[in-house]
């Protein structure tokens, strides 16, 4: 794997694989981006559906299992982490389930490194094309990864309906 790092005012953003232990702060990062990023395509009571305090955390994380799974984790200079900043999950067969990025840190390369991992994945298991749900608000992201959206989709998220796209990519080949 060639090495993911990024140095920033002495801290570097690592990638590295998914660890149980990272579950609770990659469902704090969830909750966090979808309140305060995505909140300007969907309506408050659509951000309280999906960022949820209900959500069990012990099924969320379960979710992560047999999958491609990787951290973006910020480190100081001298290797002390800081925290995890992103994160991101695809199943075995090529679906981009997650994809999060602390809203303190968009703009700044690291969703696009981590589906960059993912792309590595699926090429190197065989996987051609990859699927993902994406929000109104990563819409735009994806497209510019070189996904196309194949339709627009209406779920249900606990008693609220959400808009997203299901979207195709090529892993990259």
């Amino acid at each position: 794997m060639q090495k993911h790092a990024e140095a920033c005012n002495n801290m570097q953003i690592h990638l590295r694989p998914y660890r149980s232990g990272d579950a609770e702060a990659c469902l704090t990062l969830f909750r966090d981006c979808v309140r305060r990023v995505n909140i300007r395509d969907y309506t408050p009571s659509q951000i309280a559906a999906w960022a949820s305090p209900e959500i069990d955390a012990s099924v969320w994380a379960a979710r992560f299992d047999d999958r491609f799974a990787y951290v973006a984790v910020e480190s100081m200079a001298d290797g002390e982490v800081e925290g995890v900043v992103g994160f991101t999950d695809m199943t075995r067969d090529g679906h981009l389930d997650r994809l999060f990025v602390s809203a303190d840190y968009q703009g700044r390369g690291i969703a696009k490194r981590l589906v960059e991992r993912l792309f590595e994945d699926a090429a190197g298991n065989g996987i051609e094309q990859i699927t993902t749900d994406a929000s109104i608000t990563a819409n735009p992201f994806f497209q510019r990864m070189g996904f196309r959206v194949v339709r627009e989709q209406s779920v249900a998220c606990r008693g609220e309906q959400l808009t997203n796209f299901r979207m195709q990519g090529a892993s990259q080949t």
